[in-house]
């Protein structure tokens, strides 16, 4: 839930992403409902990607059109590649192109590594890791195709990678996730050094703790936020907006020269808060 303050930091409407074609998957909630909302309120057209829940990825749709530019939903499992490249075909035709391919669709299918099925490891990786390849993929190829629109922006195309601050810290209870942001990273730097020199920039923003629906019960009551609060040195919890403004500006031409990197949104986790006193 985003606060008064927060609604009034945030102005109506910027310029920052006017007439960019944008695409964010598993869209219509959390970080990625918050993401779309950000980048439609920059001025790009949103292509609203979900697996499931058609009314709230509608929901989004409206509010983005609000801002006064074009946005659409599309059902699509970015583990399936047959299903990905239908999309990205889609989003051509309508659309003209794309600009901007924000590849956030991810889940969890938490278990100790003992008790862990083949399966659940097996859909965590085919989501986040293998979803998030044939997205950029199928981004890269439209990029290679059309090139550079210099009055559009500097680069041919930007590919942003929604990662974890657990692609560097492990997580105990959680093999297939922390697996899966551990290869984020290194596909993204992969990409990114492969395309750039066709003036495609890739890099990956890395949430720590945020206020979204897959880690609900960390933040849920007074008790449970104070504890995780012990692991952020900035002693708040993060908002989704926190993540879409990050996305917002990585993906204007403020940040052309950033090249893969990836940007920590985390209040500090990644200081390793536990040292602060001891070690």
């Amino acid at each position: 839930m985003t606060s008064p303050v927060d609604e009034n930091r945030r102005p109506a409407a910027l310029p920052l992403l006017r007439g960019q074609k944008a695409l964010v998957t598993g869209a219509n909630s959390g970080i990625g409902k918050a993401t779309a909302i950000g980048l439609g309120r920059a001025g790009a057209d949103v292509v609203v990607n979900y697996v499931a829940g058609k009314e709230a990825a509608d929901e989004v749709v409206q509010e983005i059109e609000s801002f006064g530019v074009r946005a659409y939903a599309y059902e699509a499992d970015v583990s399936n590649e047959d299903q990905v490249v239908g999309m990205f075909a889609d989003m051509v035709e309508r659309f003209g192109t794309i600009d901007i391919l924000v590849a956030n669709a991810g889940l969890q299918r938490d278990a100790a590594s003992v008790d862990m099925t083949l399966a659940q490891w097996q859909k965590v990786l085919d989501v986040n890791l293998t979803g998030q390849f044939l997205c950029a993929r199928e981004a890269a190829k439209e990029f290679v195709r059309r090139g550079v629109v210099p009055e559009v922006s500097r680069a041919a195309g930007k590919i942003i990678c929604m990662s974890s601050v657990h692609q560097i810290i492990p997580w105990a209870g959680h093999a297939n996730y922390a697996a899966s942001k551990g290869g984020v990273l290194m596909l993204m730097q992969t990409l990114a050094q492969e395309l750039a020199p066709q003036g495609i920039r890739v890099n990956a923003v890395a949430p720590g703790a945020i206020r979204t629906p897959i880690n609900h019960d960390a933040w849920a009551t007074p008790e449970a936020e104070a504890e995780l609060l012990k692991l952020v040195p900035y002693r708040r919890v993060g908002d989704p907006e926190d993540i879409a403004d990050a996305v917002t500006t990585l993906a204007s031409d403020l940040m052309d020269y950033v090249v893969g990197a990836t940007i920590y949104v985390d209040g500090g986790m990644t200081l390793f808060p536990g040292f602060a006193t001891g070690g």
